[in-house]
């Protein structure tokens, strides 16, 4: 094998002239120059893919004793190694932050969400260049390198199409195309997608057979097939991340429907069939205990009779999720292996970036939405079972009940968001590369963490940390390779410390101890209680001999506990977890917080062709009176389609016109709709169309009085009955001239939405109403962890 002779920890690698004769005539027979070489890595640098899915539990895959079936999680796991000890953040941006550097989540600022970002640097959500991403010490090392999926690292204030895109991932990620997501979630069927920086529409509808999980797979797979055919001599970087299994639980009725009767029994009798079906497989030791269910969550014997068939449901349609998203990373498999590059392609499959997502409230929700925004009593018994047989399809925004997220992280304690317990933190790990793993099938029980990954790949490369990246001195990563595993199961650990950290939420692990405190319960933000952390009630648990954390020695080993405790804090000062920040309302104040905002004042003026913008870019209008003004041109004959509009299906607002009328439609939720229309037809020329909307005040989502104009002259009035108090949507956004994603009103659809007039300018501005709509620190802050 050739030496490399490049200088590879400082990145880009310097170029560096060859000394020697230079001739005056390229005719000279003496003119010799060595011919130009593409960069590569060094010789025997493997494939990388990695397959990060999203808010699956350990208990939930069949690889791990789950109900839902992964077959080719199984078919990696047989041709490769288990990991059963890896963990991540307990929570999806702080564990993608992490993984893709190399950094604890705090390291690089991700302490939390981007929509909930301080001005302490371990919860900026900036990441700070003296960290560079995985992929682009990847790239300016010779790989090629891709993002399918979802990302939610980017800071709030630079997520609308005007950037700064440093942190997406083809703007300063490293990654060279990127084809998904901004944001914590998506619909499955009508998504907010980018190609790269630039907003795309899906190349198909649902009525067409579109599904987001797939399209990013056929993505993926034309990604690998033009780089192999292209630059078969150059290793590629893929990260397949497809936003499933987050809420929406979106999938094909019959993927659902393979499942049916299958949880009749409920969630109790699930977790003890699990476990035991894991200690079958061999993935937790034969006496790992089931951990108790917690007073917080119900019994299957509690809940309601009448519920029980749509509880039930609600787990058929997640089990088919899980089970299609699989299927797909299949696919994305296969087209590897086609290619006959398997074998020299490493395969981490981390099924899930957290624990189960426990934030579909104790009943699940047809549209989380609803609830979200205090609404939730519209989806009585009643009204979920007539939406029995929508649940899963376009017309739905589903989540899963409380005790669900618990089942799916059999047989540990808690779920998603509590970075104390493995409930939160313990995720099924694969890891698959036949020329570096000779063991076919292994299991691994070595400690592992998220921030492991990216020096394993490195090291398996055979590639050094960079010291200098874009003339930044870089900080070492913190993660410890796991190439030290491949070897055999019997070598001695050697990541065996690590603390985590989550909205108080907080533990240490240390050769094999674990101590760890709950601060904070993740669905029960309104209503409940949190005491001084100093308060917080510590527990103690022996791995060696307790694989699930099920007995608590705190009061057996004080002195142990104490000794963690100080570890705890050292790690903490250390990586920027402090301050600790269990605050609410403040936190999504941006002012309060002290992270940039896009909006100032009581006015906006967009124009036309704006679209795809946040709710983070567009002035507030909830629990208000506003007005929306636009100039537009209407042609002989009149005008059609949509001049503004904010949200979806599932709620928000459009200012359009409907056979040359103006027309306002307020959809509360999908549920009820509110529209008013005008009298006459908007003239044909120039002129402004006006809608005003005076609320009524006394409360939040009260209704209010709507008001047409043409030019300065009433042309019609309405009334909205009610509105939506806190948030529109998690990933429908504001268009101008035309509507991205799913319509608010179905007078038309997004291909059928576009202004056929012109319009000059829209002009959005706050009423002068002093109405006292306090919105409770606690309940912003729900809003926005349903967001992530």
């Amino acid at each position: 094998m050739r030496p490399d002779q490049h200088a590879r920890t400082m990145l880009p690698i310097p170029d560096r002239p060859r000394p020697g004769l230079t001739t005056y005539d390229a005719k000279d027979p003496d003119t010799s120059y060595p011919p130009i070489e593409p960069l590569r890595p060094p010789e025997g640098a493997p494939n990388v893919l990695i397959v990060l899915l999203d808010d699956v539990g350990f208990g939930a895959s069949t690889a791990f004793g789950g109900p839902c079936r992964t077959p080719n999680a199984e078919r990696l796991a047989a041709g490769g190694l288990t990991y059963n000890r890896f963990h991540t953040t307990a929570l999806c941006a702080p564990t993608r932050a992490a993984m893709l550097s190399g950094r604890n989540h705090h390291s690089v600022g991700m302490g939390s969400i981007t929509e909930t970002a301080t001005s302490a640097p371990g919860n900026s959500s900036l990441k700070p260049n003296t960290k560079a991403p995985l992929a682009m010490t990847l790239k300016l090392n010779g790989y090629s390198t891709a993002q399918f999926g979802k990302c939610h690292e980017v800071p709030v204030w630079q997520s609308s199409p005007l950037g700064p895109f440093d942190a997406w991932p083809s703007g300063g990620g490293g990654f060279e195309t990127f084809y998904g997501f901004i944001g914590g979630e998506n619909n499955q069927w009508d998504p907010a997608l980018y190609d790269g920086t630039t907003a795309v529409e899906p190349p198909a509808t649902p009525e067409e057979g579109y599904h987001l999980t797939e399209d990013l797979a056929d993505r993926a797979i034309s990604w690998i097939r033009s780089q192999k055919a292209l630059m078969p001599d150059k290793p590629f970087f893929a990260y397949f991340a497809p936003g499933a299994t987050h809420a929406p639980h979106h999938v094909p009725k019959e993927w659902a429907d393979r499942y049916a009767g299958q949880f009749d029994d409920g969630w109790d009798a699930l977790r003890e069939r699990t476990l035991a079906r894991q200690k079958e497989l061999g993935v937790v030791p034969a006496d790992a205990e089931l951990t108790p269910r917690h007073e917080e969550i119900p019994s299957w014997d509690d809940m309601p009779a009448e519920l029980k068939p749509v509880l039930a449901r609600q787990m058929e349609v997640y089990a088919g999720f899980l089970e299609h998203t699989d299927h797909h990373v299949g696919r994305v498999i296969d087209a590897i292996d086609d290619l006959g590059v398997l074998d020299d392609t490493l395969i981490y499959y981390i099924i899930g970036d957290n624990g189960a997502s426990a934030e579909g409230t104790v009943n699940g929700a047809f549209n989380e939405m609803a609830n979200f925004n205090g609404m939730a009593g519209l989806e009585t018994t009643e009204f979920m079972l007539s939406k029995m047989d929508e649940f899963g399809s376009p017309s739905s925004y589903n989540h899963y009940a409380v005790g669900w997220a618990h089942a799916m992280d059999t047989p540990f304690q808690w779920t998603k968001q509590v970075a104390s317990h493995w409930g939160g933190t313990r995720n099924g790990t694969i890891v698959h590369w036949p020329h570096g793993i000779a063991e076919k099938g292994g299991l691994r029980s070595q400690f592992a963490h998220v921030i492991d990954v990216a020096p394993t790949i490195l090291e398996a490369a055979g590639l050094p940390e960079p010291t200098m990246v874009n003339g930044v001195l870089q900080s070492p990563m913190e993660g410890t390779s796991m190439l030290y595993s491949f070897a055999g199961g019997d070598v001695p650990e050697r990541h065996d410390l690590q603390y985590f950290e989550m909205f108080g939420n907080r533990g240490v692990y240390y050769k094999g101890w674990s101590a760890v405190t709950k601060h904070r319960t993740p669905w029960v933000l309104l209503g409940g209680t949190t005491v001084a952390f100093d308060d917080d009630l510590w527990e103690l648990y022996d791995g060696s001999a307790d694989y699930s954390q099920a007995r608590d020695l705190a009061a057996e080993h004080p002195e142990k506990l104490h000794t963690l405790q100080r570890l705890w804090l050292i790690e903490a000062v250390k990586y920027n977890v402090l301050p600790l920040d269990d605050r609410t309302g403040e936190r999504l104040s941006s002012d309060l917080a002290g992270r940039p905002t896009l909006v100032h004042g009581t006015s906006q003026l967009l124009f036309p062709g704006m679209g795809r913008l946040s709710e983070n870019s567009v002035i507030n209008i909830k629990n208000k009176s506003f007005s929306v003004t636009a100039e537009i041109e209407v042609p002989e004959g009149g005008a059609h389609g949509v001049i503004v509009a904010q949200g979806g299906r599932f709620g928000g607002w459009s200012v359009y016109a409907k056979e040359g009328r103006a027309k306002f439609v307020y959809n509360v939720l999908g549920i009820q709709e509110f529209a008013t229309e005008a009298d006459v037809p908007i003239p044909a020329g120039t002129h402004q169309v006006r809608m005003e909307f005076a609320y009524d005040g006394g409360g939040l989502g009260k209704g209010g009085d709507v008001t047409l104009f043409h030019d300065g002259t009433p042309v019609g009035t309405g009334r909205v009955g009610a509105t939506q108090a806190m948030i529109f949507s998690a990933d429908e956004t504001t268009d101008v001239g035309y509507e991205s994603g799913t319509p608010v009103s179905p007078d038309y659809t997004p291909r059928t939405s576009r202004f056929t007039g012109k319009i000059h300018w829209v002009q959005i501005d706050l009423g002068g109403d002093d109405h006292d709509h306090f919105i409770d620190p606690e309940e912003r802050l729900r809003i926005a962890m349903a967001r992530q």
